[in-house]
């Protein structure tokens, strides 16, 4: 990441905003000079950054980060997009059980803004540590990631390139100006697949972050 700095940030920014998608990820498998991955959780439109991923890279690694929570529909998703797409899957799991947490937690923190800390304690052992061993492993100069502005306040202050601190790396986000309705048009356009039952136990609701993406996961990673 030496080689970014706000001014090639910003100007990578400039470039890359009336741009396609498509190209917008050309460009980052470029600079990755082959350590470029793509993450995914599954949730609804991510068949569109694997697809957008897998155009341009077929071998990409997939990182995912699977806390052992999902839903069947969401595991089920995973799996036809795997084979759709032949995703070259990195799946992480925490190295406690969802059974064990059961056990020793009393059962996953109910999803309710009120549970902050709870909800942040549970995040930390069962999705941040497997994610940032994923990112350990794989080493990436470049993230890719299925970010948009329209998601929550947080990421309405980012753009298509960004500095990340938590995972010392370049993230870019290239649907991250894309609305719902291109999202579902690109679906459409490319006969893919979409899951609504997705739910994420490490959020209380879709206005928080679970902390891959929020300064407070790189304190809780510290930890």
């Amino acid at each position: 990441m030496n080689s970014w700095t706000p001014e090639t940030i910003s100007a990578a920014n400039a470039e890359l905003r009336d741009k396609s998608a498509l190209d917008i990820v050309k460009w980052a498998i470029v600079q990755a000079r082959g350590r470029a991955i793509v993450s995914t959780n599954f949730r609804p439109y991510e068949a569109v950054i694997l697809h957008l991923a897998t155009q341009a890279q077929p071998d990409i690694p997939v990182l995912w980060a699977d806390h052992g929570y999902n839903r069947p529909a969401t595991y089920k998703h995973a799996e036809q997009l795997k084979k759709q797409l032949k995703l070259n899957l990195k799946a992480y799991v925490p190295r406690m059980t969802a059974a064990h947490y059961d056990a020793i937690h009393g059962g996953a923190p109910a999803p309710t803004p009120e549970n902050e800390e709870r909800i942040k304690e549970f995040s930390a052992v069962m999705k941040l540590e497997p994610f940032q061993r994923g990112m350990k492993e794989l080493a990436p100069t470049i993230w890719l990631t299925a970010l948009r502005k329209v998601q929550n306040p947080n990421r309405a202050n980012l753009d298509i390139v960004v500095a990340d601190g938590n995972f010392n790396t370049i993230k870019v986000s290239p649907v991250f100006y894309r609305s719902d309705a291109d999202m579902e048009n690109y679906l459409k356009q490319h006969n893919l697949p979409n899951e609504w039952d997705y739910f994420d136990l490490a959020k209380a609701d879709e206005k928080r972050e679970c902390g891959l993406h929020a300064a407070w996961g790189g304190k809780a990673l510290e930890n």
